[in-house]
Order: structure tokens, then sequence, then C-alpha cells
């Protein structure tokens, strides 16, 4: 057999997963407007974002369906490494002799998705349909509370249930055991990389190209390392979010809302988390960390200049920083495919430090 030969069917998966969800992106949208569970648009943003006021949104849900089926019905289908006519379906991709198709620890990730999309969803539906009728979801602290109790419960559960508390270190042959002390750094990285990406989705298409990119990065990575289960979900979510671009590119059709971003950003985390390569993450989804920066950097300067002198001061026009982009006057489509180009060039970076 050859060594590296599920590749193929990660790839396969990929366009299974494009399949589905393309195909029923119409429908959804049809029936989200039908709801009524359209974008409010807060009033600090862009002017010129106004002209999105009802676009549907709560779109996740059109890719994180297809993955979860394609995840669950693979699990359940794990029988046919062990019967005959399985076993020729599986030479078709070059499996080895009693291979799974894809691994048990890959609900971990799942369950993730799963959770925070949950967790996102009910963002979106305060957002759209609560008392504060501002467009804002859940109270900060509230959501944040379930965002660090998420982040804790999955955390232990790769600790205890799938034995990791390790972290690579690029150019470094052995892994640093970080013991107990893993729970909360990997909790840590769950919850910034969910919030950061969440701050992403502010522009068409951003978003849903960048975050594809990050997955196809690590998805090349887990193979490398010889981790094919979770090379396939990789790209099952690859291919999922393609067909979600296909709708969310500019003019957007279809918005993720929180229940794609909240769920997008930390399920990266856990796969990151799983393949040890964590430490890759800044580079990776080096604009998700610049995005989440320029918040962080613009109220913490915003409320210190106002302390100090009377009066906040920004650094940017706007933030986060796609927004600064935009009142310079580059147009949504250029700093889009600017962004993607770096993701991109960063997630070839991530893959060549993986390898050292």
């Amino acid at each position: 057999m050859i060594e590296h030969a599920p590749m193929p069917f990660a790839l396969g998966l990929a366009t299974v997963s494009f399949l589905l969800a393309v195909v029923w992106g119409r429908p959804l949208i049809n029936l989200l407007r039908r709801r009524s569970i359209g974008k409010r648009i807060r009033i600090e943003g862009p002017s010129g974002h106004t002209s999105k006021m009802g676009t549907p949104t709560m779109g996740g849900v059109l890719f994180l369906i297809p993955v979860f089926l394609i995840t669950v019905v693979l699990n359940l289908a794990n029988f046919l490494s062990g019967v005959e006519w399985g076993k020729a379906i599986l030479r078709v991709f070059n499996f080895a002799e009693g291979s799974p198709l894809i691994g048990k620890s890959i609900l971990v990730p799942l369950l993730v998705l799963i959770g925070f999309g949950l967790l996102g969803a009910r963002d979106d539906w305060t957002g759209i349909f609560g008392k504060r009728n501002d467009g804002q979801g859940l109270i900060a602290r509230i959501k944040a509370s379930y965002q660090v109790l998420l982040a804790l419960a999955t955390a232990a559960g790769l600790y205890y249930f799938l034995d990791l508390r390790s972290v690579a270190i690029p150019g470094i042959s052995e892994k640093m055991d970080l013991g107990l002390f893993y729970i909360p750094a990997a909790a840590f990285v769950i919850v910034a990389m969910s919030n950061a990406v969440n701050l992403t989705d502010g522009l068409d298409g951003l978003a849903g190209s960048t975050v594809a990119v990050a997955f196809a990065a690590y998805g090349i990575i887990a193979h490398l390392q010889g981790q094919f289960p979770l090379s396939s979900f990789c790209f099952t979510m690859v291919g999922a979010l393609l067909a979600f671009l296909w709708y969310n590119s500019h003019p957007a059709q279809l918005f993720m809302g929180d229940m794609g971003s909240l769920a997008l950003g930390a399920t990266l985390a856990v796969v990151a988390l799983m393949t040890g390569q964590w430490l890759l993450l800044p580079i990776v989804g080096v604009v998700f960390v610049a995005e989440a920066l320029s918040d962080v950097l613009q109220v913490s300067w915003f409320k210190w200049t106002k302390k100090r002198f009377g009066a906040g001061r920004r650094i940017f026009r706007m933030a986060p920083l796609h927004h600064h982009f935009e009142l310079l006057g580059w147009s949504e489509t250029h700093i889009v495919w600017r962004f993607f180009l770096i993701s991109i060039l960063a997630g070839m970076t991530g893959i060549a430090l993986a390898l050292l």
C-alpha cells in the first residue's frame, strides 16, 4: 500500500461535502428569508454596510450539517473494514487492511463544532429577535462564560481522553510536555481563536475563505503526521466552506453569523491542538490574529487615552482591521482577496515550519 494513500479519500470527502452543502444552500436561503432571519447592521459599523441589512444570517448551518452527517456516517461505516465488499471499497482508496474510515477521536472536534455552533446560534437569535433590538446578541459576559466553559470541557477531554498534553516547537524534535497546564493553555487557545474568527467575519467571503485555507494547511500537516482521520475531517470542512463561499461571495446572499464563526474558530483551534502544532496558529491564522489584535489595541488605547487626556484616541480608523482598510478607500473585494492571499502564504509558511 502507498504510505500516504488516504489523501485521495480526504479530497473525495471535500468534494462530497461541497456538493451536499451547495445543493441545499438555495433552499436554506429561501427558508431563512421566509422566517425573516436576517442580518441587523450595527450603527457604529461602516455606513456602506447598511445595504446588507436583512441578508439571511445563521448560515453557518449550511456547512455544520454536512460536516456532521459525513463524520457520523463515516464513524458508523467503520464496519466496512471487516467485510469483504467493504474491503474492496477501501482498496479503491488504497486504505491499509483493517483501517477505519475515520477515527473516534474526530468526534472531539465534531462536538466542538456543534457545541460552539449552538452557542453562536443562540447569540444570533438573540440579536435578531431579542429585546435589545440593536443587533447585539447575548450579553458579553454571559457569552464569554459559555465559551470558557465549553473550552475548558474540550481541553479536559483532549487531556484525559486523547492523552494530549504537549506542544511541538518548530525546529525541535522533542515536544514539550505541559502537564496539567495543558488544560488552561488549550482552553485559552480555543476561546481566543473562536473570538478571532468571529471578529474576522465582517466582509463578504473574508472569514470563509481564510478559515478554509487554515483548515487545508492543518489537513496537510495532519496527513504528513499520519493522522489520516484528522486530515479527512479538515478537508471535509474545506469542501463545506467552499460551498458556503458559493453563496457568501460579494455581494453575499448568506452570512454565517456567530453560529458559523464561533464554531469555525473553536474547531480550528482543536484541530491545531490535536496535531500538537498549535504554536503555529498565529502564523497559519495570521489574518485572525491581526483582526483580533487590532480590536484589542483599539479599545485599550481608546480607554487609556480617555482616562489620561480626557478624550479617547484611536490607532486605526475603525477596528477590526478590515474596517480600517475600508475607510482608507479599499473596496470590499480588494480587502478580501488580499487577506486571502496573505492567508495562503501564511498557510504555506506554517506547513514548512511544521516540517522542520
